[in-house]
């Protein structure tokens, strides 16, 4: 369970693309600090390598759209897939989107919390909708403490 790689996955569900970019603007903050970042869009990449790439770096960041008072249905799939493999002994980072109720990281949490020694990085980032320039701060905030 010991990381192969340095680096960092960015792993997102988007249901209209504002979280893809979202997890895309991190990316690029992440990277400009000098980190290896790979970017996985879980409704469209093969899920088997996502999966191996959780598992190949130290950090992960989950990023996800709210949906039906959780997470988008391929984020928790992909979340049941590291579960039932026993992810471990990583950092992870989340950040939600939900319009009028976000609830995502809520919903992602419940399920990290069954997995042995994951750290869960604070800040937990929220946008509503799209991403803003006064959401900018908390992605740099967060990408500080994915680093650490």
């Amino acid at each position: 369970y010991e990381p192969e790689t340095q680096g960092t996955l960015i792993a997102y569900a988007s249901i209209h693309g504002n979280t893809a970019h979202a997890a895309k603007q991190l990316a690029e903050i992440i990277g400009q600090k000098g980190e290896k970042v790979v970017v996985s869009d879980l409704s469209r990449t093969d899920m088997a390598e996502v999966i191996e790439d959780a598992f190949r770096y130290p950090r992960l960041v989950l990023c996800a759209s709210s949906y039906d008072g959780g997470v988008f249905p391929v984020m928790h799939d992909f979340l049941h897939h590291l579960q039932i493999k026993n992810y471990q002994k990583r950092r992870i980072g989340l950040l939600e989107n939900g319009s009028w109720a976000p609830c995502a990281a809520k919903a992602m949490h419940q399920i990290l919390a069954h997995l042995k020694d994951i750290e869960i990085v604070e800040p937990i980032v929220t946008i509503r909708s799209s991403l803003k320039e006064s959401d900018l701060p908390a992605l740099h905030q967060l990408s500080d403490a994915m680093l650490k």
